[in-house]
């Protein structure tokens, strides 16, 4: 009976691993495909039949985003790590005090100003972007990096609710023990709070670079200027900027490259992400 119990459970952990593969495979096919194009001549991308694996490789896609527009790659890079960088960590110091308050700290109302401040997530973006525009223009912040770093660290309603959810989950006894030794709040904040919270904050921190990163419609909607070029509005004019069609070997390869510093951020932060992701949450 245990014998067979034993191959049972193997056999599910047989299918269970194959379809974990099949499944991961899927996902990193289209990540396969842009990067092999971006390698592959330009003239054999829509070849047929299909190329999936050739050694027939060049590099001249890539010269050529980095020569266009006399080298605006760099500067593109430089917005979009400017954007990414600072409103990533005024999300973190925003949504962490928030997140704070409204765990830890006993004052009236706080049940009912959270679950208001949780209801706007149900509020489309969509609704709000023309009113935004509107007050971004009469105060001058249109076709500046403002609108794009501003909003997001004020109000980060889902960094306020995954921290909390993490705060939630610390002993108020580490509390209780911090405020014998004399810590006030802000202490309390910095000396406690923080050093506890740093997997739910690299997890957080991880979300919002690259959710300010592939922000196209903000910086299409909010940026005109050339020298305020950001990646994705780099990547969009590459697929404009050939009266003849797209060549897709110079987005493949921009479209590679942007990929670089997210990727590098989340292999270096892999382990405190699935820990966050993990313990979120968790009593």
């Amino acid at each position: 009976m245990k014998t067979k119990l034993h191959r049972d459970e193997r056999i599910r952990v047989i299918v269970f691993s194959i379809l974990l593969v099949v499944t991961a495979l899927l996902s990193m096919f289209p990540f396969y495909w842009m990067i092999l194009n971006s390698f592959k001549n330009p003239s054999i991308i829509f070849k047929v039949p299909t190329d999936f694996f050739t050694f027939n490789l060049t590099w001249d896609s890539f010269a050529a985003v980095f020569k266009y527009e006399n080298g605006i790659i760099w500067r593109a890079y430089a917005n979009s790590l400017f954007i990414a960088v600072t409103s990533t960590i005024g999300t973190l110091f925003t949504s962490s005090l928030a997140a704070f308050a409204f765990a830890k700290l006993k004052f009236r109302g706080n049940k009912l100003i959270y679950s208001i401040f949780i209801a706007t997530l149900m509020i489309p973006g969509q609704v709000t972007l023309l009113p935004l525009y509107v007050i971004f223009a009469k105060i001058g912040w249109v076709n500046t990096f403002l609108p794009l770093i501003i909003p997001g660290c004020l109000i980060n309603t889902y960094g306020v609710f995954m921290l909390r959810s993490f705060i939630v989950s610390i002993p108020d006894d580490l509390i209780a023990a911090s405020k014998v030794d004399g810590c006030g709040t802000l202490r309390q904040y910095f000396h406690v709070i923080l050093p506890l919270c740093k997997p739910a904050l690299i997890t957080l921190g991880l979300f919002s670079f690259i959710g300010s990163w592939n922000n196209y419609f903000g910086q299409f909607i909010y940026l005109s200027s050339e020298d305020l070029t950001t990646i994705p509005l780099l990547i969009a004019s590459l697929k404009e900027s050939n009266m003849t069609g797209v060549e897709w070997g110079r987005v493949m390869a921009a479209s590679t490259l942007s990929v670089i510093p997210f990727a590098v951020v989340y292999l270096f932060c892999q382990k405190y992400f699935v820990q966050g992701i993990a313990t979120t949450g968790l009593k």
